[in-house]
């Protein structure tokens, strides 16, 4: 019953997601939750607090404001107390240019007692890091800034 919840709460996350409604994909992330992203750009790095991941959505969206996730797999183990969550998933969009952006990867979530601790994203950061160069080329400061971290 545990897991189904998770899954629930998982793929409610990342329909807010493709809403665009980050906020409520954040509701349920701890105070000092580890978020991972990769790639050397505007949006990767590494953050420690929920505070500096909601900065991070919010830049995120401001570069990429047409985001949208198709969850293809969602696995749990664990106890609730102590829960491990692999999300699979394929994205679509446009960037702040207009031009469309697609990219498959995968989450990694660790959940405790139904807040997310460790979030850390896999997919191919390339196609972000030509959405953050093209943007600043462009002359969109944010996708040239360094990456928030806390």
């Amino acid at each position: 019953m545990y897991k189904a919840i998770a899954r629930r709460m998982v793929r409610a996350n990342f329909e807010a997601l493709s809403r665009g409604d980050w906020k409520a994909a954040t509701e349920n992330v701890s105070p000092n939750v580890t978020h991972v992203f990769p790639g050397a750009n505007a949006i990767g790095g590494e953050r420690h607090s929920k505070e500096a991941m909601e900065r991070w959505f919010a830049r995120v969206y401001r570069l990429i404001p047409e985001l949208r996730f198709e969850v293809t797999g969602i696995a749990v183990k664990g106890w609730p107390w102590d829960m491990r969550v692999a999300v699979e998933w394929n994205d679509h969009g446009k960037a702040a240019d207009g031009v469309p952006y697609e990219n498959e990867g995968a989450h990694w979530i660790r959940l405790r007692m139904g807040k997310a601790t460790y979030i850390h994203a896999y997919l191919d950061s390339e196609k972000v890091t030509e959405i953050c160069d093209r943007l600043a080329a462009a002359g969109v400061e944010e996708a040239a800034a360094p990456p928030i971290t806390s």
